[in-house]
């Protein structure tokens, strides 16, 4: 399992301790410092069958200056949210687990975690 976390934010702190508590191996890695490229972006999004806006916090400060919040959200657009995403990874929603049985969540809570987790 990997777990794509902010290192300042408790949520993903938490969404850490709980592979490590069960003793599931865990590699986690940090953005800004480990930044997903655009392909890995693209698969992660393929797992959950989400798009690059559902993973967005848009009013995020470097959303708001990327001018997400009003980018259209359909298919010509996708490249243009997933390149944002690669150059300024900040307004990516985390943690984002990843299984390798192909799950992928936005773990917000300890719920979606576990549920990663138990398959």
């Amino acid at each position: 399992m990997e777990v794509r976390i902010g290192p300042a934010c408790s949520t993903c702190r938490s969404a850490v301790s709980l592979p490590d508590a069960e003793g599931a191996e865990c590699t986690v890695r940090r953005y800004p410092e480990d930044v997903p490229g655009p392909d890995e972006i693209r698969e992660v999004l393929e797992r959950p069958g989400r798009e690059p806006w559902d993973i967005t916090r848009t009013r995020e400060a470097a959303a708001e200056e990327l001018g997400l919040g009003r980018c259209p959200r359909d298919d010509g657009s996708r490249e243009r949210w997933i390149a944002a995403l690669f150059e300024h990874p900040r307004p990516i929603r985390r943690p984002i687990v990843t299984a390798e049985d192909g799950t992928a969540v936005v773990a917000r809570t300890d719920e979606a975690v576990r549920g990663v987790l138990s398959r």
